[in-house]
């Protein structure tokens, strides 16, 4: 199955963002893998105190522009312009274009003039409301009105099946929704899955962006009751972003300092060190729509104990096999304290866990979108607008 020469992805954030996580790493990843299977890919993407304008980074040309609201416009005014011939998109000649719905798309088929497949990790309907009144209710009818009939004959691609019965609510026609799900990095070089450590305490972990939606305050819940009880649990917290200082106040308040770790953003060498020493991964979030940090620590011989309501989580975990999916913070508390009381338990649900990991990888995630574009090529598009890409003039 021929790979298309030239593919463009759209994503309000890429991985060297500060906010960038598991959506950016997914896109990315199969980015690198198209370009080691010889397709030429430009990601179009905001910029961020600090960031370049653009760069190469794995064989992707990364192109900068516009803040966290103005990178909509301003793509597709440079799409436009590129067919056109100028600009910083002109000699680039898209067959295939990958929105990004984050919440909301680009509606980049409206001046592509190429298929474009519409890519949902999963729906905001939850988390909308952080944005406040006008904007959460602006972005929800955006996403759960406008898309679905925006791109009523476009391809759609999801991570998970949940996910995909999520869109077919709002409408979108399920024959038309490919579920792609996640690759994973291998180890880096000379690192192993390690044995739990056997003194000192008991190490949780959770790796997540630090925004309200991912309920990082709920792990906090966990260690703060698991102490008051006397189990002697510390929780080591991987990842950044702007809700850091909340997460920060509130362990504070809570007495809970001296056993919590903020480590920030950090290296994938050093990811994987706090993950290998875990005895328990937790994944509070209020919203999944896979859950990439779930085989991670599967790597690691790790349990996830998540929420059964983020829906991803429900494919990514295994009840009862590879983790534990609860319906609360109080079932969270009681199924980590099973855990943290049975290491033979913990052992048997990380190494199941680790077994699952095996099946997934980037190279797989990569041929599903190939076979997703040779679909879309063949499929009926919207009719094209204005001329078709074309190379700069001389």
């Amino acid at each position: 199955m021929r790979a298309p020469s030239e593919v463009l992805l759209l994503c309000w954030r890429d991985t060297c963002h500060p906010q960038g996580g598991g959506s950016e790493t997914y896109l990315e990843r199969v980015g690198a893998e198209l370009v080691r299977r010889g397709v030429r890919v430009t990601y179009l993407t905001s910029r961020y105190p600090g960031s370049r304008r653009e760069e190469m980074r794995d064989g992707i040309r990364f192109v900068r522009v516009g803040g966290r609201i103005t990178v909509y416009p301003r793509v597709l005014a440079m799409m436009v312009a590129g067919r056109l011939g100028r600009g910083r998109l002109a000699g680039f000649a898209p067959e295939v274009v990958v929105d990004t719905q984050n919440g909301v798309p680009f509606f980049a088929t409206l001046v592509a003039g190429v298929p474009t497949a519409v890519l949902v990790h999963h729906c905001h309907r939850e988390q909308w409301p952080v944005a406040g009144r006008v904007l959460g209710r602006l972005g929800w009818y955006l996403e759960s009105t406008v898309s679905p009939r925006v791109h009523r004959r476009h391809r759609y691609v999801t991570v998970s099946t949940p996910s995909k019965h999520e869109l077919v609510d709002l409408g979108v026609d399920a024959a038309r929704i490919t579920v792609i799900r996640n690759g994973i990095d291998p180890l880096p070089d000379g690192l192993h899955p390690q044995q739990m450590p056997a003194d000192g305490p008991v190490r949780l972990c959770v790796l997540s962006r630090l925004v309200p939606h991912k309920q990082v305050e709920h792990a906090l819940r966990v260690v703060d009751d698991l102490r008051r009880e006397g189990l002697d649990v510390t929780l080591d917290v991987i990842g950044g972003g702007w809700w850091a200082p909340e997460l920060r106040r509130f362990a504070g308040e809570l007495g809970i300092d001296a056993a919590v770790t903020f480590h920030g953003h950090v290296s994938e060498r050093r990811k994987h060190e706090l993950l290998a020493g875990a005895r328990v991964h937790l994944m509070p979030s209020r919203k999944e729509g896979w859950g990439l940090a779930v085989v991670e620590a599967a790597q690691h011989g790790v349990a996830t104990v998540g929420y059964r309501s983020s829906v991803g989580l429900v494919e990514s975990v295994d009840d009862g096999r590879t983790g534990l999916l609860v319906d609360g913070v109080d079932e969270m508390i009681s199924a980590t304290r099973k855990l943290v009381e049975d290491e033979a338990a913990a052992r048997r649900l990380g190494m199941a866990a680790k077994v699952r990991s095996g099946r997934y990888s980037w190279s797989a995630t990569a041929d599903g979108f190939v076979a997703a574009f040779a679909e879309m090529t063949g499929e009926s598009a919207a009719p094209r607008r204005g001329p078709r890409w074309r190379p700069r003039r001389r």
